[in-house]
């Protein structure tokens, strides 16, 4: 199996990414729909592919804090085969050089992901479009 990480350059990638998320966090979680769509024009896409086939997406935006990182999501069938970890990593790769905090809201259940890439807890868990995360942070080198 072939994973392949780019940066979204066009509407149509934009769109597929945006079906993805609407599979995983709208039908999947029953998160929100109008939570979905937040900073999207401030935000830097990145499509996830499997042996050619869309299946993942992230994202990041610069905020005040540094670099937050968001919307992981891969389709069900092509979990537990590397996705998520080459999203993470991708995005860790770009931003790390900037020297600025990196940081997400992570689901409970995604956290021992990110901890694998050295992001650390910080602060209570919270609810957010009603699931529980945790704030995680990756400090500048």
């Amino acid at each position: 199996m072939k994973i392949e990480i780019h940066k979204i350059s066009d509407q149509a990638e934009l769109e597929t990414a945006w079906a993805i998320r609407r599979v995983v966090f709208v039908i999947g979680q029953n998160c929100p729909e109008e939570l979905e769509w937040e900073n999207e024009e401030e935000s830097v896409h990145f499509l996830a592919l499997l042996d050619g086939v869309p299946v993942g997406t992230a994202r990041w935006r610069e905020t005040e804090n540094g670099y937050k990182l968001e919307r992981f999501a891969v389709l069900e069938e092509a979990r537990h085969k590397g996705v998520a970890s080459a999203l993470v990593q991708t995005l860790v790769n770009e931003l790390s050089p900037n020297g600025k905090l990196l940081y997400l809201h992570a689901q409970l259940e995604a956290a021992p992901l990110y901890a694998r890439f050295g992001f650390k807890p910080k602060g209570e868990n919270f609810w957010e479009a009603g699931i529980e995360h945790v704030k995680m942070v990756l400090e500048a080198n």
